[in-house]
């Protein structure tokens, strides 16, 4: 138990009244129930974890709460009162506020302007008076430790920087509650410890924060009590004595897991060499990378962010131009000029951002599916047209590989949860070809057995 655990437990009875509860919420898309009566309640000043794994349900009742979808049965009281949350400046009123984890900023304003975004303003002779503004604004920068200047554009800054912006912004309205959706995943050690040193001292000013993470360390390090869901239900809610990461890994999977055998896979690499890379440049983020990948390998490449990981996928898969080094493919040189080229090869790739690079948001789950793999669905390679009932064949055999919860292949990617989405990135980037390259230094923590089992 950490010290600010243990502060918040020692707190009197007033000090940790509940702000927010959440009972009996119930949300269905078309056929498919995403919740099924989940409750959560919320203490003033806590850090309180939500975990599952991808589909649980959590990004979907933080819509219901942060008013971006409606719920179909149950109840919200804040303070005990009943209300109805129908659109996100009527959470933001109640005293919520929510940074998902694909920040929202508008990357053509300033720092101040974007905190200040959907904001009453202070004028001087009917103009806004920015001067004023950044009065107000400036020391609760220096609070969340901010060095940007409020007047640079947001696009400059680092994620961690714009993390501390959104934090900001939730402060700026006076929120009771900060929902943090993945809060760390873009980040350094360095600029996670920093969000820590945040959340602590939000927590002790009375500041609720509801933390929601794959990464148990986490979870157990910061929060005071944590609920699990699991498969749209509120399986437990654990604290003190009871919350372990052994209890939070059964609540999330139903049941004890067995450590994987990773004995199994060593002899892999006795295999043959399917892509070797030597001397790999682009300046300035690749400088030199060797590296070889054997026949049904798995190959990791760890690094801090900013490293060059996703420059390198970018490098291989023909994104981005190399400057200098070799590529071979089956012995054979590679040096793809494009990610078509590269896909004709037999490569996929999932991107870091796969929502505005790797998927279609308005396009179906089969359109995805397609737009990587049209040689594989098409009717003859004399006849190139699309064979619908291959590609509706082909999406039905990966939604239930992955146990993709939908009603149908058509159902619009950007219906999905963020967790999910990312396996149907996933999918659609191996079913590319018989290699695939991604970077997943966003979205490692969120891969669930299924998709494990489908990299398998």
């Amino acid at each position: 138990m950490t010290d600010m655990q243990a502060e918040t437990m020692k707190r009197s009875p007033e000090e940790q009244t509940v702000f927010l509860e959440a009972e009996n919420i119930v949300k269905s898309y078309g056929g498919v129930h995403a919740l099924k009566g989940v409750s959560l309640n919320l203490r003033a000043g806590e850090v309180h974890g939500l975990v599952g794994a991808n589909g649980a349900g959590k990004s979907t009742v933080i819509k219901v709460l942060a008013g971006l979808t409606r719920a179909d049965q149950g109840r919200i009281r804040i303070d005990g009162r009943d209300v109805v949350v129908t659109t996100p400046h009527q959470a933001t009123d109640l005293g919520m506020s929510f940074i998902h984890q694909e920040l929202a900023f508008i990357p053509s304003m300033t720092v101040m302007e974007n905190i200040m975004l959907g904001l009453p303003k202070k004028t001087r002779f009917g103009w806004v008076d920015w001067a004023a503004i950044e009065k107000d604004v400036a020391p609760i920068a220096r609070r969340v430790g901010l060095k940007a200047s409020l007047s640079a554009n947001v696009k400059t800054l680092s994620t961690a920087e714009n993390w501390l912006v959104n934090i900001c912004r939730a402060l700026v309205r006076k929120a009771r509650l900060i929902v943090m959706d993945e809060p760390t995943a873009s980040l350094s050690a360095n600029e996670a410890e920093r969000l820590f040193e945040i959340i602590e001292d939000l927590s002790r000013s009375g500041v609720a924060v509801l933390y929601v993470s794959h990464r148990l360390d986490e979870i157990m390090r910061l929060c005071n009590r944590v609920t699990a869901f699991r498969d749209g239900t509120s399986v437990a809610c654990l604290e003190g004595d009871t919350l372990s990461r052994e209890k939070l890994v059964e609540a999330i999977v139903g049941g004890a897991v067995q450590p994987l055998a990773r004995e199994e896979n060593r002899s892999l690499i006795e295999g043959p060499v399917v892509l070797s890379v030597t001397g790999l440049k682009r300046l300035p983020m690749v400088k030199g990378v060797d590296l070889a990948l054997h026949k049904g390998e798995v190959l990791g490449i760890g690094g801090l962010v900013g490293a060059g990981r996703s420059e390198l996928a970018r490098l291989i898969y023909g994104v981005d131009r190399v400057d200098g080094g070799q590529m071979e493919l089956d012995g054979k040189p590679f040096a793809p000029r494009s990610p078509s080229e590269a896909v004709r090869k037999g490569l996929g790739l999932v991107p870091e951002e796969r929502r505005s690079e790797g998927l279609l948001l308005t396009k179906s789950l089969a359109f995805n599916m397609q737009i990587a793999n049209l040689s594989n669905i098409i009717r003859s390679p004399a006849l190139p047209l699309i064979d619908y009932r291959k590609r509706r064949s082909k999406t039905e055999e990966v939604i239930r590989d992955l146990a993709i919860k939908t009603d149908s292949v058509d159902t619009p990617v950007g219906r999905l949860s963020g967790a999910i989405s990312k396996r149907w990135s996933l999918a659609a980037g191996f079913c590319a070809g018989r290699m695939c390259s991604f970077s997943m230094s966003r979205h490692a923590a969120s891969i669930s057995a299924h998709a494990a089992k489908f990299i398998a």
